[in-house]
């Protein structure tokens, strides 16, 4: 189960932090990805954390402002995101699979929404 919040509406510039609880998993076998998707738009990976060593690996769109976490012991992952653009408005979704970098996913959340307003 993928439980994920954060999300909502920011002025152009500003910041959101999103997190992700994923029950029934062992953190240590998966990598966990933020993805976003927006209206007509194909879904985009931004971020990506292998569970067993909390090393993060960004998309070129975000990096350097978006920061990815990880904790396993709370199985939860954040994305803090900031110097938020209208680009950057879409659901984000968490989803695992077994390895960073690829778009194929094994299960992943319902999303939060993030709106930016100019």
């Amino acid at each position: 189960e993928f439980v994920e919040s954060g999300g909502g509406l920011v002025q152009v510039g500003g910041s959101l932090r999103l997190s992700c609880v994923i029950s029934g998993i062992t953190f240590d076998d998966y990598a966990i990805t933020w993805f976003r998707q927006a209206p007509g738009m194909e879904r985009e990976a931004v971020a990506c954390i292998t569970g067993s060593t909390g090393i993060a690996q960004y998309a070129v769109s975000v990096k350097g402002r978006f920061t990815m976490s990880s904790d396993k012991a709370k199985n939860t992952v954040w994305l803090q995101m900031n110097s938020l653009n209208p680009e950057d408005a879409a659901v984000y979704h968490c989803a695992i699979n077994r390895e960073c970098g690829y778009d194929s996913y094994e299960d992943w959340g319902p999303g939060t929404q993030v709106t930016v307003s100019l």
